[in-house]
């Protein structure tokens, strides 16, 4: 093999490893994070600077992008068998054969160690509570083989990202960043009850657990149209007890109306609509959301 067939070769893996991982919808999960890391700037400033450092920034950015490619990769290793008997996920990297699991596990590891050398750049509980959040991040996988709220653990994988921000800029969490979380995690769950509606026959068939596969598809949309309203509330309440100003309560309506448009694209007698202009509405509200605090704190 020559020289330049190495490299080539290495950039072809990482670009599938890439893709295998959504690595571009990044962008979902990032805004709430930076939501986490302005809001603790703020809280903690009383009155000074209220903005994070750029070396908070950088390395909250590093850490969140490390730890998400650590999650989706632990999930498409724990779930291959799963995905090759899937129909709408056999094309996948790993079943397809496009990744070998070495190449994937190799590839993880390095996001890993990314990961943890960005906590330990932030500060000493970033750096104590990593391992944690890499534990849950490779559990919630194996939840759908045995409980019907994998669904909901899910969001609360994607829930760690504000309290994690917050943790990075002050070193400490309190309350506020929890409930930050706990509105993330309920509009999280509420989006992949439905995305995973589309799996229910499958589901049943092979004996996986969730919202649809135990309360049917019709009650897994009653679940996702109580859980956005209560995600909507815990924001509610968070500005209020932070005393944010009102560009903060405009994005609450403007990703309210994000989430009414996503229960009016799909319906349980017609799940046609689960593409990526479904998928798109996450970014869209995490988006609003953050720009909507950045206005309030700068008010």
């Amino acid at each position: 093999m020559n020289a330049t067939a190495i490299p080539a070769s290495a950039a072809r893996k990482m670009g599938l490893f890439l893709d295998a991982i959504r690595f571009q919808e990044s962008i979902f999960a990032l805004p709430f994070a930076y939501t986490g890391m302005i809001l603790a700037a703020w809280t903690a400033s009383e009155g000074a600077t209220w903005y994070p450092t750029l070396h908070q920034f950088i390395w909250i950015t590093v850490a969140m992008v490390g730890a998400r490619t650590v999650g989706m990769a632990a999930n498409r290793i724990i779930d291959r068998y799963i995905d090759a008997q899937n129909p709408r996920n056999s094309g996948r990297h790993l079943p397809s054969g496009k990744l070998s699991l070495r190449d994937m596990l190799i590839l993880t590891i390095a996001a890993l160690v990314v990961f943890v050398f960005a906590a330990y750049q932030l500060n000493t509980l970033a750096l104590i509570l990593a391992p944690v959040a890499v534990a849950y991040l490779i559990f919630y996988p194996y939840t759908k083989r045995f409980t019907w709220t994998s669904n909901l653990l899910l969001g609360w994988a994607l829930a760690i990202a504000p309290s994690a921000a917050w943790i990075g800029v002050t070193g400490s969490l309190t309350w506020q960043p929890v409930l930050l979380s706990l509105a993330v995690a309920l509009w999280a769950g509420s989006f992949d009850i439905l995305y995973h509606t589309q799996d229910y026959a499958f589901q049943k068939g092979a004996r996986l657990h969730s919202v649809a596969s135990r309360f049917g598809v019709r009650g897994a949309f009653w679940w996702a149209r109580v859980l956005d309203p209560l995600a909507l509330g815990a924001l509610l309440v968070l500005g209020l007890w932070l005393g944010l100003s009102w560009p903060y309560y405009i994005g609450i309506a403007l990703a309210g109306g994000f989430l009414v448009y996503k229960h009016r694209l799909v319906s349980p007698d017609d799940l046609s609509s689960l593409g990526m202009a479904f998928f798109r509405i996450n970014a869209y509200v995490s988006t609003t959301m953050f720009v909507a605090t950045l206005a309030a704190v700068l008010i």
